[in-house]
């Protein structure tokens, strides 16, 4: 290889490396959003800050979650994604996560499920729900409509 085709063939690999970056956008989960960009971090102290007895797992957005998605209310953009403490508490414990695009709101719901509920029960009907960012009824049917989207939610 001459010397001039070595450093356009590293340029090339180096593209196409961060093509495939790219191609992982989009797969951000809300135990990650706090270490990923400061206004993040900022933001989500201002929802929490005159909140009470908060688990340490929903002040530091920390524990087990899935893939956030985009979804659109009152005509703005928000990435929405559920967290648990861990994987084995999600039935009784559960937070969805919203965050504006441009990362100045944030919203979320907890939910508390009484632990031990029998399988046969119903956790919709035994759920208490709490809200932080203060969210107007828009945002609270769309952090229920994302706690809908989880096939053991009934």
């Amino acid at each position: 290889m001459s010397a001039f085709f070595k450093p356009l063939a590293a340029a090339l690999l180096l593209g196409g490396a961060a093509t495939a970056m790219a191609a992982n956008d989009g797969q951000t989960r809300a135990n990650e959003l706090l270490n990923t960009d400061p206004q993040y971090r900022k933001t989500w102290q201002e929802v929490i800050e005159k909140e009470e007895r908060l688990p340490e797992w929903v002040m530091n957005l920390s524990g087990d979650a899935e893939q956030m998605n985009a979804v659109a209310e009152d005509g703005e953009q928000y990435l929405v994604g559920p967290l648990c403490e861990t994987r084995e508490t999600c039935r009784s414990q559960r937070l969805i996560v919203a965050f504006s695009f441009d990362k100045k709101d944030a919203y979320a719901m907890l939910v508390e499920v009484p632990a031990g509920l029998p399988a046969d029960k119903s956790p919709t009907r035994h759920a208490e729900y709490r809200f932080l960012g203060k969210p107007d009824p828009g945002m609270q049917g769309l952090l229920k409509e994302q706690l809908k989207k989880d096939p053991n939610w009934y």
